[in-house]
């Protein structure tokens, strides 16, 4: 008996092998073993909020903490009174019309649907068009659906849009399903109407399924609002968007998000959670709705500090002599690295020299190689002092 316990194996599924790694779970253990060793590591590597969720939200939910109604089984596709506050705002800010009923999924995160997508809509060896470079945990869904990935580069050349021109013709008649993301996490870029016009016609043509992840869609600069995708003629008809809590409402721990338009494409997302979920706890759904549905001054407030952070920073760019183009969204910029250069010798570089933590750009795809990430996601005091970190290395011109 003993034996046969000391030979006992744990083999995992073979999809388990064909996920992607984790690139960035890298990036974060470089960065532990420098703070352990007493260093001051200014992280600007990361995509994680750094104010508190605004107090009117905490209180609601400590409020609907001690509502009995919460302590059961929130219903299986949540409570309407969520799905009816999302449709609000999006009727406020880009005079979206959706049915809450119909038209609205509550996920657990804007993560939670990125990656269930895939799973719903494709076979093996379908195809999925994917932006390079572009979000990783996309990867994770086509993976998990054992399809196939085409990636769709995405360059300075091209305002950081994909050109779908580009696009193989045996690649456009196989594909089933395309993600797109503006503002652009990582190259911050963002996309206009005519942009997501051209590509409602250009998915009704080939059948393709559009998936617009709109998780910085409240983070848009100089007074200019993003566009949602779901704001094109006929967008509803042929795809999705993906919105989150997480990035407007500093809510990333509380995992709120949801997924918009097709009505059948919704169906199908509710029908997979049905089997995985019972919705989230009913008093983050009252919380979120709180956010939603409360005067807006607070996310003003927080673009107006990212804006500051990305013009101070900037500005103490300028003084280094590392130039770039100002991010028009998000909460990121998408820097050049210097010339001698990949971007992960010089990620660090500036960690092992300077102290300073960013991404480098390989870790989004391919299209990445040759600039860093670098996220807004410090005061503006620390922000200067990352770029005068930097430029003590006498890397630029």
């Amino acid at each position: 008996m003993n034996n046969k316990l000391n030979e006992f194996q744990i083999e995992p599924a073979e999809m388990m092998s064909q996920l992607p790694t984790q690139f960035f779970a890298t990036l974060v253990s470089k960065v532990n073993r420098q703070v352990a060793q007493g260093h001051d590591v200014i992280n600007l590597g990361q995509g994680n909020p750094d104010q508190p969720t605004p107090p009117h939200i905490v209180s609601s939910l400590k409020e609907a903490a001690d509502n009995p109604q919460f302590h059961k089984y929130s219903p299986f596709t949540g409570f309407s009174f969520l799905k009816e506050a999302i449709a609000h705002r999006y009727k406020e800010d880009y005079n979206v019309d959706l049915d809450p009923e119909t038209e609205v999924a509550i996920l657990f995160g804007g993560k939670t649907g990125l990656v269930q997508l895939p799973q719903v809509l494709l076979n093996p060896d379908d195809v999925c068009l994917v932006p390079d470079p572009g979000y990783p945990d996309y990867w994770s869904g086509v993976a998990l659906a054992r399809a196939q990935m085409k990636f769709m580069p995405l360059t300075a050349a091209n305002r950081f849009l994909p050109d779908y021109g580009a696009i193989t013709p045996a690649d456009r008649e196989k594909a089933k399903l395309m993600f797109l993301n503006y503002p652009n996490n990582p190259t911050s870029a963002v996309a206009p109407l005519s942009f997501y016009e051209d590509t409602v016609a250009f998915a009704a043509e080939h059948g393709i399924v559009v998936a617009s992840d709109f998780a910085y869609g409240a983070i848009g600069f100089d007074g200019d609002r993003p566009v949602s995708f779901l704001q094109a003629e006929g967008a509803k008809e042929v795809g999705v968007e993906f919105y989150t809590l997480s990035k407007t409402y500093n809510m990333a721990g509380w995992r709120v998000g949801f997924a918009l338009g097709n009505k059948n494409i919704i169906s199908l997302i509710n029908m997979l959670q049905d089997h995985i979920y019972v919705s989230l706890f009913g008093g983050i759904q009252a919380a979120a709705a709180t956010a939603l549905t409360s005067p807006q001054d607070c996310v003003e407030e927080l673009v107006a500090r990212y804006q500051s952070r990305r013009d101070a920073f900037y500005g103490a760019l300028s003084e280094i002599g590392w130039e770039a183009q100002r991010p028009a969204g998000s909460f990121f910029s998408w820097l050049p690295v210097p010339k001698g250069f990949t971007s992960v010798s010089f990620a660090d570089l500036l960690l092992e020299e300077a102290k300073v933590a960013v991404a480098p750009g390989v870790g989004f795809g391919d299209h990445g190689e040759g600039y860093v990430r670098v996220g807004l996601l410090s005061s503006e005091e620390r922000m200067r002092e990352a770029a005068y970190r930097i430029g003590k290395l006498n890397l630029f011109g």
